[in-house]
């Protein structure tokens, strides 16, 4: 009985916590502070860029690297960028991620950080600049593949048909080179045209209407184009489906999925989201096919799986009965046995709580019987304060509800708590 009660209870408060978590994250989903990061680097280090969390592992960007600094033309050899306040965890990195420094925890407020190499940093909170930091804004990402003929292959972004432009001068702003052949750089979102160009200036493309939004950019030597919204290399990769039945006992089971290692991850916070109720006892959630790894967790994100790797492309089933104990599958197993244990487990449940309550009532009857034997009472004595008994009686009624309602009462509670509980492992099983 009191493993039932425990249960329910810890479900309505694990119900009323993640809704009053909820409350002050879509608050600050729509009005985010933020705070600048001023870093001064090596100069080997090129292009730095900021990786930011808060202690309970909510990114403040997508994928590593991370957030791309901005040079302070007002500032020789300081970058700049803007993160959440609530972002105080951070590595300082560049080289495309190849070089960075250990983890640094911030006070949430401006700071400016010096490092000497990867090994050695300082921080300060004292202003180190001069002048004001440029403003925030919010930006987004540009891929361009060029033809080797293309060298140093820049942006120039504007807006149309004002002509604010996002750069100072032509050719505007050189893209960094990726590992994978495209080069990358950043945009204000108030963009709407702009033109990729190389060979300082000299060969480009001809204006290109835009939408805000990241996007992929092929060019030919003559500076003909194509463009998308969707990366070329998962463009061909359907959406997978994952599968899982997890423990009894997880409540509300959550998704974590990514791409490893650049780190490109699904959701943007943790714990993910939750899975849907599918068919023949399973959870399922849909994720885009380049994911290779993922996280089963429950209750609000304190219980989970280790990292579990999978084969892109393909639907996944995956049995969790421990955060280190799980099985995967690329076709989808039998689980009518583990479905049946659990039915089994709560049939017991119902009936050791019915035992509990017969034990309880039969035990109270038999105290009643035992001491009115022990009195030694007789039919005399009782036949004499018959009057008084009858009073006392009707004076008891008033104050509490007879004994058979009691019972009633509890034979109810009994089966409304255990039908709870089988709601829940129902639910939880699928």
């Amino acid at each position: 009985m009191k493993k039932i009660m425990k249960q329910v209870f810890m479900a309505l408060f694990m119900l009323v916590a993640a809704i009053l978590i909820a409350i002050p994250a879509k608050v600050s989903a729509e009005e985010i502070n933020r705070v600048s990061i001023y870093v001064q680097v090596p100069a080997d280090w090129a292009g730095p860029c900021v990786w930011a969390w808060d202690e309970a592992g909510n990114n403040a960007f997508s994928a590593w690297p991370g957030q791309e600094m901005e040079e302070d033309s007002a500032n020789a050899g300081w970058f700049y960028v803007w993160v959440p306040d609530w972002a105080n965890h951070v590595i300082i990195n560049a080289n495309a991620g190849s070089v960075q420094t250990s983890e640094l925890i911030l006070n949430g407020t401006n700071a400016w950080v010096t490092i000497t190499d990867a090994e050695n940093t300082s921080v300060s909170y004292d202003k180190m600049t001069t002048g004001d930091t440029p403003a925030y804004a919010e930006k987004f990402t540009i891929h361009a593949q060029v033809d080797a003929s293309w060298a140093n292959p820049c942006l120039w972004a504007w807006s149309a048909p004002d002509g604010t432009n996002a750069f100072d001068g032509w050719p505007g702003k050189i893209m960094t080179a990726a590992e994978d052949g495209w080069y990358t750089v950043k945009a204000p979102v108030w963009v709407n045209s702009i033109i990729i160009n190389a060979n300082e200036g000299t060969v480009q493309t001809e204006d290109i209407s835009i939408d805000p939004a990241e996007m992929w950019i092929t060019v030919a030597a003559d500076g003909t184009y194509d463009f998308s919204y969707v990366d070329p290399s998962q463009a061909d990769i359907p959406d997978i489906t994952v599968y899982v039945v997890a423990p009894s006992d997880w409540d509300m089971p959550c998704l974590w999925a990514w791409s490893a290692p650049d780190g490109t991850n699904v959701y943007s916070s943790w714990p993910g989201e939750s899975f849907n109720e599918g068919e023949n006892g399973w959870l399922t959630k849909s994720i885009p096919g380049w994911v290779n790894s993922i996280i089963v967790n429950a209750n609000t994100g304190s219980v989970q799986t280790t990292d579990i790797s999978i084969e892109t492309g393909k639907d996944v089933w995956v049995i969790v009965t421990g955060p280190e104990a799980y099985e995967i599958a690329y076709s989808e197993p039998d689980i009518s046995t583990l479905i049946t244990e659990e039915k089994e487990e709560e049939s017991a449940v119902i009936t050791d709580a019915a035992e509990d309550l017969t034990d309880t009532d039969a035990g109270t009857v038999d105290t009643v019987e035992n001491t009115d034997a022990a009195s030694g009472t007789g039919s005399a004595e009782i036949a004499d304060t018959t009057d008084t008994t009858a009073a006392d009686t009707a004076q008891a009624d008033t104050e509490q509800p007879p004994v058979l309602m009691i019972i009633i009462i509890s034979v109810a509670a009994v089966i409304m708590i255990a039908g709870i509980v089988i709601a829940v492992k129902k639910r939880k099983v699928k």
